[in-house]
């Protein structure tokens, strides 16, 4: 959908909470995004992109989409739930077990929509917004980040829009952390972040290596899923984000880390949606 406002604008409607009934009876929250595939002039496979432990053994999932009016604008006070039953059999997920991503093609709640005469309003992030090689070696060590999504599952619940939150990276961008295609970042990862993408987000102006430049920048890094935690024996150990804010015990406290999936990971779904999965796309 387009937006006549500001890139701002586009990154709060890019986002979809996604709400999960699990087998033991427990529920919990993750992040989704939308994300545009086999793009080919004006046609294009809209999907969600989250992470596979966002909906690992959800046996029911809810989104809550936001209304789209007679011209393409946003009803924000008018929204309507989408639920689906066997949810997590409706990912497709990366097939790389250390991949934790999975994506969903969104057919199924435009028609859900459509057969009550309702169009949805949302925001997909694109190709061209991943960064080539040669502009993640442009960027410093020390860039600042914005991060969408639903942080121990608040959101704007009259809006039906998420939360934007600022960090910093904590490795440099071009290169892979332990070896892994993922980076670090230095923000507060709460239950509910699982999924949230990331991005260089700059409007007015920014410094790169020649300078302060006019404009506006906008580069897509990646997807939050996990980070390091102390755990109770004082060892540090790499772990999902949660997607339930229940109490636990203190047994592993946060680092305000978190590490990230890079972006162009997400291409990798573009081959089985052409070969695998085209009756995903027509449902």
């Amino acid at each position: 959908m387009e937006i006549k406002t500001g890139l701002s604008e586009h990154l709060m409607y890019s986002t979809v909470r996604i709400e999960c009934l699990l087998g033991d009876g427990t529920g919990s929250t993750g992040t989704g995004f939308f994300f545009s595939f086999l793009e080919d002039g004006n046609m294009h496979v809209p999907a969600i992109v989250t992470n596979k432990h966002v909906v690992a053994g959800a046996i029911q999932g809810r989104f809550l989409m936001t209304v789209s009016d007679s011209e393409g604008n946003p009803k924000n006070e008018e929204h309507l739930p989408l639920q689906f039953d066997q949810f997590q059999s409706m990912w497709i997920f990366h097939p790389d077990p250390n991949v934790d991503l999975c994506i969903m093609p969104i057919a199924p709640l435009l028609k859900q929509a459509d057969d009550i005469g309702k169009k949805l309003f949302f925001s997909s992030l694109t190709k061209d917004l991943i960064p080539t090689t040669e502009q993640l070696s442009e960027l410093s060590a020390c860039e600042d980040v914005t991060m969408v999504g639903y942080p121990i599952g608040i959101w704007d619940q009259i809006n039906n829009l998420p939360l934007i939150r600022r960090g910093i990276t904590a490795t440099h961008p071009k290169f892979n952390y332990n070896g892994k295609e993922e980076i670090m970042i230095d923000a507060a990862c709460y239950p509910g972040s699982s999924g949230s993408p990331v991005l260089v987000f700059n409007e007015g102006s920014f410094l790169t290596k020649n300078g302060l430049m006019a404009g506006t920048r906008v580069l897509f890094l990646g997807v939050m899923y996990g980070g390091p935690q102390f755990t109770a024996t004082g060892e540090i150990a790499m772990m999902n984000i949660p997607t339930s804010p229940r109490p636990v015990a203190f047994s592993h406290i946060p680092m305000n880390l978190g590490l990230v999936i890079k972006a162009h990971k997400i291409l990798d779904f573009e081959e089985l949606l052409s070969t695998q999965y085209k009756e995903r796309l027509f449902l």
